[in-house]
């Protein structure tokens, strides 16, 4: 089965390790977490099908295991391409961390089908989805709904490190792959290169950006894992103190989201928010009453995406 995004989550995977303080471990705190706040969230209307929308192409590449950034490891990657892709043209690029939560047809976000929606509007040019799983380490035979502590510690050394190792695996073994794989001509612009993810993967993809702004600016974050993971919560400081760069972000977290540890992700979101704002980025942040997980991002999902991907 492939790891969604919510298996993830409900195991507690942005902590290389479980933890127990005053006879709650981390697991029971983000499962108590996991719905609180979210009865206002439901997908967005793109999310929907709709017989006037014809339905892209999904492509799962199972058990991928050719990275030599992550060796030992395998993950499942999953393509996008529209309904009318046109391999002579160049595709508009957005990247999915958790890839099979964000892709799934029946899930919170469902970004295959917002995209085919957006695209049958002609509100976005050629644009291709590219989800992935984190690594599942070698021998490691991982079952959904059981805590494995190798698989939670690759997940979090991949997205939670700050350091540009994810970016190139991204750039100099995934991209590619997909390339090569589906005939797909990625734009060279990093305006027209977005990435994307939830928790840890929000971190990451934030991190991507940052030591890649030559490569993608467009950072969309869910419930950004901005604490102390592997340093996360040194980035307010980084972004106040660092020459601002290319990048545009849209952050969403809520009142509910996870408290753990490693630290308050309400709070460090909007530590974040501050600091963008102090150092002028262009940002948005949209903070609501959910929890850690993709009902809230899901509701604003193809809003979160126009912003984005405005020409203004």
């Amino acid at each position: 089965m492939p790891l969604s995004v919510e298996n993830h989550i409900a195991l507690g995977l942005d902590q290389p390790q479980p933890v127990k303080v005053n006879g709650r471990s981390n697991l029971d705190i983000m499962k108590s977490l996991d719905h609180a706040g979210d009865a206002p969230y439901h997908p967005c209307p793109e999310a929907y099908p709709a017989d006037d929308v014809p339905e892209g192409n999904l492509t799962r590449h199972s058990e991928w295991e050719g990275s030599d950034i992550y060796p030992g490891t395998r993950r499942d990657l999953y393509v996008y391409t529209p309904a009318a892709f046109d391999p002579s043209d160049t595709a508009r690029l957005i990247v999915f961390q958790d890839g099979y939560g964000y892709a799934a047809r029946s899930g919170a976000i469902r970004a295959t089908r917002v995209l085919d929606a957006m695209h049958a509007r002609g509100e976005i040019e050629q644009t291709v989805g590219v989800f992935v799983n984190p690594g599942i380490p070698e021998g490691v035979e991982w079952v959904p709904g059981e805590r494995n502590a190798k698989a939670m510690a690759q997940r979090s050394h991949e997205y939670d490190s700050l350091t540009p190792d994810y970016g190139y695996f991204l750039l100099e073994e995934i991209l590619p792959y997909v390339s090569g794989a589906h005939g797909i001509a990625f734009t060279e612009d990093p305006e027209n290169r977005t990435i994307c993810g939830i928790s840890s993967g929000g971190i990451c993809a934030f991190t991507a950006a940052w030591m890649h702004p030559d490569r993608f600016r467009r950072v969309l974050s869910h419930c950004g894992s901005f604490v102390a993971i592997h340093g996360g919560q040194n980035y307010p400081y980084l972004i106040r103190t660092t020459e601002r760069k290319p990048i545009r972000i849209f952050l969403q977290s809520g009142e509910n989201d996870a408290e753990t540890l490693a630290g308050d992700w309400p709070l460090a979101n909007r530590t974040i928010a501050n600091a963008l704002a102090y150092a002028g980025y262009d940002h948005q942040f949209v903070f609501g009453t959910g929890g850690h997980n993709l009902r809230h991002g899901g509701a604003i999902f193809a809003d979160s995406l126009r912003w984005l991907w405005r020409r203004a």
